[in-house]
């Protein structure tokens, strides 16, 4: 009789394996994205020093944006997003562009 050629298993991966694989995945999202969020206060920053109002609403509206998806998406916590919002707020009150 012919042999007939075995098919592979995907083999199983242990639980605790697999957890760390997940877990790196996550955090290099989360970094990704953290950064992200960065480099849109650091416009913030900017646009602040500069002291141009049109730029300060537009950078500030898409950091609000930014702290937002990052807390939906589980990088932030909804307390942290909602603090960082009122403090950058709060600075361009300070400054007097509303």
């Amino acid at each position: 009789m012919a042999k007939v050629p075995e098919k592979k298993k995907k083999e199983k991966r242990p639980t605790a394996e697999k957890r760390v694989l997940q877990s790196e995945k996550k955090r290099l999202q989360n970094r990704s994205y953290k950064a992200t969020v960065n480099t849109g206060l650091r416009s913030f920053e900017d646009a602040l020093k500069k002291g141009d109002s049109a730029e300060i609403n537009k950078s500030l509206s898409s950091v609000f944006s930014l702290l937002d998806k990052a807390a939906k998406r589980g990088v932030f916590k909804k307390n942290k997003a909602n603090r960082s919002k009122a403090r950058l707020a709060a600075r361009v009150q300070k400054v007097g562009i509303a």
